[in-house]
């Protein structure tokens, strides 16, 4: 919510930050890309199209939509595997340590498509921090743009999801938290920020986003923020 009416898309306050990973914290767009690259050309399929369905999607649901003949569960793992042996492509977005060390551990969370194994191998890879209650690709029966992933966000954190504030980097993952009832903010490190207009505010990267704590009466333990885009 708004402290003053001409500020209401760009200060929010919420309980729970819950953000995506790929695009919003580390930017593995080169290997992302370079791997399903290897896997359509394997397979005889458009690069593009492939490029095109894939981000902010789980891999296995990926695969469904552009090979239904293939075992997308099969074919995920080999994905996984050539992605791990692959993480050196993969860097900090630039912002996310300075945020993520402004946060109590039980405040935040990430939500992302990828395996909790891949996950975990990224954020290690640049020195972030793994949060202890990620939600991950096999925590959920239906991937973004379902709502489940960041329902389930907001429940490892104890949080109502309307006190959930969401940081996102593609379409997907906002219309799947916008269906859960929580508020985004986009960065335009991957798509354009026309491509971004559903979300509440669009920051051109994390650098874009303040955090400041606030006190909630009568729950001394329950974080509170305030989120300022700088847009």
């Amino acid at each position: 919510m708004a402290d003053r009416e001409d500020e209401v898309a760009s200060v929010f306050e919420g309980d729970a930050i819950l953000f995506d990973m790929d695009g919003v914290l580390v930017d593995s767009t080169t290997v992302v890309v370079r791997v399903w690259r290897e896997w359509a050309e394997k397979h005889g399929l458009d690069v593009e199209r492939v490029l095109e369905v894939s981000h902010g999607r789980r891999v296995a649901e990926t695969i469904s939509l552009v090979a239904p003949e293939l075992d997308a569960a099969s074919e995920a793992n080999e994905y996984q595997r050539i992605e791990v042996e692959g993480l050196d492509g993969v860097l900090e977005i630039e912002g996310a340590r300075e945020l993520l060390a402004s946060l109590p551990p039980e405040g935040w969370t990430v939500v992302t498509s990828g395996t909790r194994f891949i996950a975990r191998k990224k954020l290690e890879h640049v020195g972030l921090p793994v949060p202890r209650r990620l939600v991950a690709a096999e925590d959920v029966s239906e991937g973004k743009p379902h709502p489940e992933a960041y329902l389930k966000g907001a429940e490892a954190l104890g949080a109502r999801p309307e006190a959930c504030v969401v940081v996102e980097d593609a379409p997907s993952g906002i219309r799947s938290a916008k269906a859960a009832g929580m508020r985004v903010i986009a960065v335009a490190t991957t798509y354009r920020r026309e491509d971004l207009t559903e979300a509440d505010a669009v920051a051109d990267s994390l650098a874009g986003i303040r955090v400041t704590p606030r006190s909630k009466p009568g729950a001394a333990n329950r974080p509170r923020f305030e989120l300022r885009v700088e847009d």
